[in-house]
């Protein structure tokens, strides 16, 4: 009989196969006492089993590449945390195996965060599954993962790892369904990045019968558990009207009466390159420059290395533009030589901009390598700073920029609601905006983006959060300004329509959104989107707000 569920869509297409489970073998080692001359032999091991696993996780990262590379170097750092390896080896250090040391210093160091709502390392997903593979080698058994199948199928998990979602087999895993995650977490982006129809958050989804056939819609969030015959044809002739529709518009991104709407990707690196240059991107509107700097945590980048990666996304957009935003460090990607190691919350202390203006020279080799990258190339290249707060933080990051000899346009990211609230006032210093939509949905809601129990309060749609893209539009506009989005909330076609009618001038997505964004524009007139940003505005949930503006630009 068919049923329905429904969680959050993170990836577009539909997805009708079985199910099959991620592997979830115990890994809980028996908790036994070794003698103490034991002790400095089983530290040995312990340390080994962390070092082989960190070199794993880099090489998944590099066979990987792109935005995926720089998530699974972050946890590789994960598994080297100092204060982790000096908590397993006193545990050993007392009696512990090896094994057990590292199952009980994680452990503990999990229940830290849960409770204390800390955000160093905050990923809980990435934490287990750090945990995991070290103690499966320890123990000698293999990691629980992705099953193995010769026939296409629907993955179902509590959560996705980095390590697993970014090596994922498109052929083989139609699409996958998280009973954790949230829209902004890593495995809704990285499934993104695969072009992997996705759903997370959607509690008891463990509970559907391994061999069951599923048909996911990753646009909606519905699961249709055993879909009829007629469901399943729905939903089939639904995706091929879809990808033919996404066929036929082809060209820069603009509303069906002329509105120019700039379509940009958003970048890791140079692997991400080519597939925004075949989505059809004029440009790039979110560089993330950190993965060049996890490679090494101890030491930046070279100016000459950083010099060779920016030229390498440059050159891949003659005449388009390239935003790049500085080094963004700190919470979930801490840095030894930059960001401080015992903040009780680094995700409210010092991030982003704030570290960066701590260490002035890390900034002014970025800057200078930028300004270097750039010359003698017919890019517009715009630098942008993250975490800026208020007018003083946009002063020091231009002063910065003009220090350093960079000819390009600099902007500030809006991700606090106190630079929307004053971005007027920041625009003063600054040549644009570009709201980065994950966090400032995290601070407007106090909501972390990595877990799932608030997803409704990560959900970009918020009414609360809208207003705030709003405030400031409209300060870029006072200003002659221009104001884009680079968070994930611009790969969604419909909520690219609201943005749109709220005065955002540019959209910066994952490549694979881009064809959707760019068809679903090309439908409706600026006055319609404008008509569905107001409708959704004046809702009072997200939900509400997604059906008002449904409504509106349906013609309902």
């Amino acid at each position: 009989m068919e049923t329905t569920l429904r969680g959050v869509g993170v990836s577009h297409g539909v997805a009708i196969g079985e199910v099959r489970h991620m592997g979830t073998a115990v890994l809980e080692p028996p908790a036994k006492q070794i003698p103490a001359e034991e002790a400095e032999r089983e530290q040995g091991r312990a340390r080994q089993a962390v070092e082989a696993v960190a070199a794993d996780l880099i090489a998944r990262g590099n066979l990987a590449g792109g935005e995926a590379q720089h998530v699974l170097e972050a946890q590789a750092m994960m598994a080297q945390d100092p204060e982790l390896i000096a908590d397993v080896e006193r545990r050993i250090a007392v009696g512990s195996t090896a094994e057990r040391g590292v199952y009980d210093a994680f452990a503990a160091y999990r229940a830290l965060l849960a409770n204390a709502g800390e955000y160093l390392a905050g990923r809980v997903a990435d934490l287990d599954d750090v945990r995991n593979r070290i103690v499966a080698r320890l123990l000698g058994v293999p990691m629980p993962g992705v099953p193995d199948s010769d026939e296409p199928y629907v993955l179902i998990a509590r959560d996705l790892a980095p390590a697993e979602t970014a090596l994922l087999d498109p052929t083989l895993v139609l699409g996958f369904v998280t009973e954790e995650g949230g829209p902004t977490s890593h495995s809704a982006i990285l499934a993104r990045a695969l072009g992997v129809p996705a759903v997370v958050a959607l509690p008891g989804a463990g509970e559907i019968t391994e061999g069951t056939v599923v048909a996911v819609d990753g646009s909606t969030g519905e699961i249709f558990v055993e879909p009829s015959q007629e469901k399943r044809a729905e939903m089939e002739s639904a995706s091929a009207a879809r990808k033919a529709a996404l066929s036929a518009v082809t060209g820069p991104g603009a509303t069906s009466d002329g509105h120019k709407v700039p379509l940009l990707a958003n970048v890791g690196g140079p692997g991400d390159v080519p597939a925004a240059v075949e989505a059809g991107a004029e440009g790039v509107g979110l560089f993330r420059t950190e993965f060049l700097f996890l490679d090494d945590s101890k030491q930046a980048p070279s100016e000459e290395k950083q010099i060779a990666a920016y030229r390498a996304v440059l050159e891949a957009f003659p005449e388009g533009r390239v935003v790049v935003r500085v080094l963004d460090a700190g919470a979930d990607k801490p840095l030894d030589f930059l960001t401080p190691a015992d903040e009780p919350n680094p995700a409210l202390g010092v991030r982003g901009l704030r570290s960066l203006l701590d260490h002035p020279d890390v900034l002014r080799t970025q800057l200078t390598a930028l300004a270097r990258a750039a010359e003698g190339l017919p890019v517009y290249l715009e630098v942008m700073a993250p975490m800026v707060a208020d007018r003083a933080d946009a002063k020091a990051f231009a002063d910065a920029c003009r220090e350093a000899g960079l000819q390009a346009k600099f902007g500030a990211m809006v991700e606090i609601p106190s630079a929307a609230l004053r971005a007027r006032s920041i625009l003063q210093e600054v040549e644009f905006l570009s709201l980065g939509t994950n966090d400032l949905a995290q601070y407007t809601f106090a909501a972390d983006r990595q877990v799932g129990a608030v997803s409704r309060l990560q959900d970009p749609w918020q009414p609360a959060l809208l207003d705030l893209v709003a405030l400031s539009a409209e300060a870029a506009r006072a200003e002659g300004k221009s104001c884009g989005v680079c968070g994930e909330a611009a790969s969604d076609p419909l909520l690219a329509c609201v943005l749109t009618g709220l005065g955002v001038t540019s959209l910066s997505m994952g490549a694979a959104s881009i064809p959707y964004v760019r068809a679903t524009l090309a439908k409706h007139t600026l006055a319609q989107c404008e008509r569905a940003a107001s409708a959704a505005r004046a809702a009072d949930s997200a939900d509400e707000a997604r059906l008002a503006a449904q409504a509106v630009l349906s013609g309902e």
